[in-house]
């Protein structure tokens, strides 16, 4: 079974110097019943697009199904079977300490958050934190992308 285990921090983004380059991110999830404890993506990333499966995190485990689907499909499903507001980010890729960082700065009803996050290949793997990393929110749901819909960070000072 493919396994996710991944963790997930804020930054602090003036101690950091981007690539000049991001990679421009719009995804969707598929509406869920009350109770289900995983979610459905669509995601396209450049000129490919995906759909995904997520089981709930244990921790920074989860269970994730990832399989590239046509680019027309995937447009279709957003615009005809997602929830909006759709999840849109530019993600830019760093290595520091022999891991890829990817750093999501968010926009639309998200503008203001921006996260790192680093794949392990276990949750005992010790890494390197970067000076620009200043809080872990791996333990938090409310910045799991699929809850950023529902409970958009522009909303968060509202509350």
């Amino acid at each position: 079974m493919p396994k996710e285990i991944e963790r997930k921090f804020l930054i602090n983004l003036d101690q950091l110097e981007l690539p000049p380059q991001g990679i421009k991110i719009k995804q969707g999830y598929f509406p869920m019943s009350a109770g289900v404890k995983f979610s459905v993506r669509i995601r396209i990333k450049k000129d490919a697009a995906f759909l995904t499966v997520k089981s709930e995190n244990t921790g920074a485990t989860r269970s994730e199904y990832e399989y590239p689907i046509p680019i027309d499909e995937a447009l279709e499903m957003l615009e005809n079977h997602c929830q909006k507001p759709y999840i849109e980010k530019t993600r830019y890729e760093l290595t520091n300490g022999g891991h890829i960082w990817e750093i999501d700065i968010f926009h639309g009803e998200n503008e203001g958050l921006v996260m790192a996050e680093i794949e392990l290949s276990s949750e005992a793997e010790e890494f390197d934190v970067p000076e620009w990393v200043t809080d872990e929110v791996t333990d938090d749901p409310k910045y799991y992308n699929s809850n950023l819909l529902l409970n958009p960070y522009k909303k968060w000072s509202a509350t």
